[in-house]
């Protein structure tokens, strides 16, 4: 019993995340960016079933379809048509948030909302007592217009968390969000043009809110513009699917629509060149191509506009080159820009970032951990954090590398209810540090339950009690009885002992001092403590008497002693106790 995992893709890198997972047999393959699914399910022939969420199955056409068309525009060869789209979203089974999908007999999925963007989803899937959870990427903090990822404690072999930001910690939003205004402020009040590109879904949405409550609250007149069709077309579905979206967007829906922008339109082509300032927001984010490089090309030269990227941006891209101190920038083999614009870089990612991924791993406390989806530096950092902090394995395998873990297997049983009982009662242990005078208690229950697994043919498994097992069994209680008979030297004590009692009394002494329990003997030289009996042994032929080997001796005293199994422990250590004594018992006067 095994879980298997072979990284396709988001192996020690940004993107194209996919991930094949075997859970006893069952294989599932878990995709964060859907691009290559219709080539999948219509060039490649899988036949088998889909699942998304209700909001990704409506975004989804769309976004492919753009897809689509941008490797046309780039002069590639298509891996799909749009009716190749059209087949394959026929092929998909929506769920909801914390919806449970029987997918067959053995196999178990629920998704959990991931926030994000509009429709993320973490998947939980499991096989028999084999479970795990695939986060995708997910925002741990709430924002503007989606909410915080939300999950239930589970039991899992393996999480397999994004890692974007593994080694970031951000600092407050409110302080990034008042410096992004600022800055955006200051240029179009100078009279320039800001660039914002952005993915048409997610950032765009949480900025336009931004932008557009700053623009009221100020009464700005600049208008904000939408690059792309896409765009629009995706804020439809934020404006209907508001169950999906954070709370205060939720709060005030009946009297608001957040997404009903007031000073956001469209844009068209011809505006690139007209006078006076702009906001827009042109798709792709991170400059990787599309209208917003087309954009770029033509206002980056100039001093008084500015471009601001407001996310990750992938190595390789022009989002990724540009910096405060950047003059020139290559766009491609062909095409070098000079950047005399103001670059602004900050962080409005939804991504998770280290605090955030080392919380939700804390929380669901999996056995095994795969970091995805993140830089190998990031990976490397976050992956000691895990192991150091969390005591939890953890792995960063690249792409085509398979990582296997064993899977946990558990027995349900029944339990007696004189079973239950007896694990009910606590036993509370009040523990405080003597050194601080203020310190507060602290209290542990240190009960420990002790029960018999039974396995009757053709019946459940179950616990009892320990005195349940002989009417189970039909027979009647059976004590075991330790006894054990040694020998002493006490040369030294041989002018001061007048008899046996004295003796005995002598030795009690010796031993209640590392033996707090220890007590004094009876009229009759017995010492008793629970079921342990200690006395002077007189039978030269005791069956328990244990000899050494070595020569009978007047100066030598043999004692008996017995006790129950449950004493065992006591039993042992009063007779290692006066083994260590032998002749030093002359201390005692």
């Amino acid at each position: 019993m095994a879980i298997e995992c072979l990284v396709l893709g988001a192996g020690q890198e940004v993107g194209k995340s996919c991930v094949v997972v075997t859970i006893n047999g069952k294989r599932i393959i878990h995709l964060d960016h859907i691009g290559a699914l219709p080539y999948f399910t219509e060039v490649c022939g899988y036949n088998g079933p889909i699942y998304m969420t209700y909001p990704t199955k409506a975004l989804a056409p769309l976004m492919l379809d753009d897809y689509r068309k941008v490797m046309a525009g780039r002069g590639e060869e298509q891996q799909f048509t749009n009716e190749n789209i059209l087949n394959c979203m026929k092929k998909v089974t929506a769920v909801d948030i914390k919806q449970t999908v029987q997918v067959d007999k053995d196999l178990q999925i629920r998704a959990y909302y991931a926030g994000h963007v509009l429709g993320a989803a973490m998947f939980y899937a499991s096989v028999g007592d084999a479970a795990m959870v695939y986060t995708g990427d997910y925002n741990m903090t709430p924002d503007r217009h989606l909410g915080a990822a939300q999950i239930d404690r589970l039991h899992l072999d393996l999480v397999i968390t994004e890692s974007t930001y593994g080694k970031t910690i951000r600092d407050s939003k409110y302080a990034r969000e008042r410096e992004f205004l600022k800055a955006v402020h200051n240029c179009v009040a100078n009279g320039g043009k800001v660039l914002i590109p952005t993915f048409a879904l997610g950032r765009a949405q949480e900025l336009c809110i931004l932008l557009d409550d700053y623009w009221e609250r100020m009464n700005l007149k600049v208008p904000i513009y939408f690059s792309s069709g896409l765009t629009i077309q995706a804020n439809l579905y934020y404006k209907v699917l508001i169950s999906w979206t954070s709370q205060k967007v939720k709060d005030t829906y009946a009297t608001r629509n957040a997404f009903n922008f007031k000073n956001v339109q469209s844009f068209d082509r011809s505006l690139i060149h007209a006078p006076g300032p702009c906001v827009l927001f042109a798709t792709p984010g991170m400059l990787s191509g599309g209208f917003s490089l087309e954009v770029f090309k033509h206002w980056a030269p100039c001093e008084s506009n500015l471009i601001t990227l407001p996310g990750y941006c992938v190595a390789g891209t022009v989002g990724h080159k540009l910096s405060d101190k950047t003059t020139k920038v290559d766009v491609d083999k062909d095409t070098q820009i000079d950047v005399r614009c103001k670059i602004h870089r900050l962080s409005f990612s939804p991504h998770t970032d280290e605090k955030g991924i080392m919380d939700l791993l804390k929380f669901l406390s999996p056995k095994n951990v795969i970091l995805v989806h993140g830089e190998i530096t990031s990976m490397d950092y976050l992956k000691g954090r895990i192991k150091s902090e969390l005591g939890i394995q953890c792995y960063n395998p690249s792409n085509n590398e398979t990582v296997s873990f064993p899977t946990t297997h558990f027995i349900k049983a029944d339990a007696s209810p004189k079973f239950i009982h007896s694990s009910l009662t606590p036993n509370f242990k009040f523990l405080k540090d003597e050194a601080t005078e203020m310190a507060p208690i602290h209290v542990c229950d240190e009960r420990v339950t002790q029960g018999i697994l039974t396995m009757e043919k053709g019946q459940k498994v179950k616990i009892l009690h320990q005195d349940e097992l002989l009417t189970m069994v039909g027979t009647e209680q059976t004590e075991v009885e330790f006894a054990y008979c040694f020998p002493l030297s006490l040369s030294s004590l041989k002018d001061r002992v007048t008899d046996d009692n004295s003796l005995i009394r002598i030795v009690s002494r010796k031993i209640s001092n590392e033996v707090a329990e220890f007590g004094e003997p009876d009229d009759m030289g017995i010492i008793k403590v629970n079921s342990f009996c200690l006395a002077v042994c007189k039978n030269n032929n005791c069956p328990f008497r244990i000899s050494d080997g070595s020569t009978v001796s007047s100066d030598r005293v043999f004692f008996c002693c017995n006790w129950s199994i449950v004493d065992k422990d006591l039993g042992w250590r009063v007779i290692s106790v006066m083994k260590n004594m032998d002749s030093s018992l002359d201390s005692v006067f």
